[in-house]
């Protein structure tokens, strides 16, 4: 994805509502863009799509921490964004990435690994890449 300049960060903006589902966040799906699988579901502010859109790096919101954080900043799976898609509405967003890394905390490539069977089971159909004891100081 190409470094957008100010001006087209401030028109991204404005397109952008970020009034739908109060303090100012919207969703954001992150997608590997050659795969199409779905890697994460998280939050954004302003500040996080500006960020995201300066550095080609995808940024979020954390709602429990209340704080911007740089997707990979201490695991360094950092997610290289390529394509960036907003909704009918212009209220969420689609982020299409290359994964470096797994994109989940627990150590899998993608947080979407759990199925829900017929059967009424959970169903692993993740494959865990990496163990979180290794990467982060608080795995949880």
């Amino acid at each position: 994805m190409k470094q957008f300049s100010q001006k087209e960060i401030d028109n991204f903006i404005e397109i952008m509502d970020f009034s739908k589902i109060g303090s100012g966040l919207v969703p954001v799906v992150a997608q590997d863009f050659e795969t199409n699988e779905i890697l994460m579901l998280a939050f954004a502010n302003e500040e996080a799509v500006r960020k995201s859109l300066k550095t080609g790096y995808a940024h979020y919101y954390s709602r429990s921490r209340q704080t911007l954080w740089k997707k990979g900043e201490s695991s360094g799976h950092v997610q290289i964004i390529k394509h960036i898609i907003i909704d009918c509405d212009n209220d969420s967003i689609l982020l299409k990435v290359e994964q470096k890394g797994g994109a989940c905390h627990k150590g899998y490539y993608s947080c979407f690994y759990n199925e829900y069977a017929e059967d009424g089971n959970m169903l692993f159909i993740g494959k865990k890449i990496f163990d979180p004891e290794d990467v982060y100081d608080d795995p949880e």
